[in-house]
């Protein structure tokens, strides 16, 4: 099974780079995730990741991203809450590449 190292500690995740084990996940493991995945963190970067946290403890399921982008828009505004800014966030699929950095499995609906 392949692993992130993080501080000299090895964390498995499955073939595509999700977390196996959910509770590994700290924001140390989080920028590695986001630095293997080519993602300079920001401010905006982890209001995103702490709201899939959050969103995924309440609900027990990573959004998909339609699901994701008005969840978004209803907690922090339509100026957030759109597919445009979420995708320049996460060039690689906001609901995807932010719940892998977020150490979520990977969103049903994303292939």
């Amino acid at each position: 099974m392949p692993t992130i190292e993080v501080s000299g500690k090895s964390f498995e995740t499955d073939e595509e780079g999700y977390l196996v084990n959910l509770g590994d996940w700290s924001e140390e493991l989080a920028g590695e995730i986001a630095k293997a995945e080519g993602i300079e963190m920001s401010d905006n970067h982890w209001e995103v990741v702490n709201f899939l946290r959050k969103y995924y403890e309440e609900y027990q399921i990573a959004p998909a991203v339609r699901v994701l982008t008005k969840a978004i828009g209803k907690q922090l505004g339509p100026d957030k809450g759109n597919s445009a800014y979420l995708y320049e966030l996460f060039p690689y699929g906001p609901a995807k590449q932010a719940c892998k950095i977020a150490g979520l499995p990977k969103p049903t609906g994303c292939v």
